[in-house]
């Protein structure tokens, strides 16, 4: 049997999580002190997923740079994905907060939006 330890962050209190798993069943979690842990150690365990926060390059603008995450979790394994995708991308002055910076991010339908307005000059 395989033991994963994880450190839950669903609250503050960062409890050491033990999850036993036979293949990919999990046969047991502890260590959690609320029902968070088990929730947040059955996830990272199965289908670990992320928010991707980054910047992008704004042309026209009153800065250089606007802020942007992707609007839900995406797959752990398409963060570097995303991060090059990123890489190509520059906007255009005006723009606002929620504005979609990309579509699809990484083939998962999810969009990266912007969390900061800029103004053109």
């Amino acid at each position: 049997m395989e033991e994963i330890y994880l450190t839950c962050i669903g609250c503050p209190m960062g409890c050491t999580l033990k999850v036993s798993r036979a293949g990919k069943e999990i046969k047991k979690i502890t260590g959690n002190t609320c029902r968070k842990g088990k929730i947040y150690a059955e996830q990272e365990v199965a289908h670990p997923v992320r928010t991707v926060t980054s910047s992008v390059p704004v042309t026209g603008g009153t800065i250089p740079m606007v802020s942007v995450k992707t609007e839900k979790e995406i797959p752990k394994e398409k963060i570097f994905l995303c991060m090059e995708e990123l890489k190509k991308v520059t906007v255009t002055a005006p723009v606002a907060i929620g504005d979609v910076i990309l579509s699809n991010t990484a083939g998962t339908g999810i969009p990266v939006i912007a969390t900061k307005n800029v103004e053109s000059v």
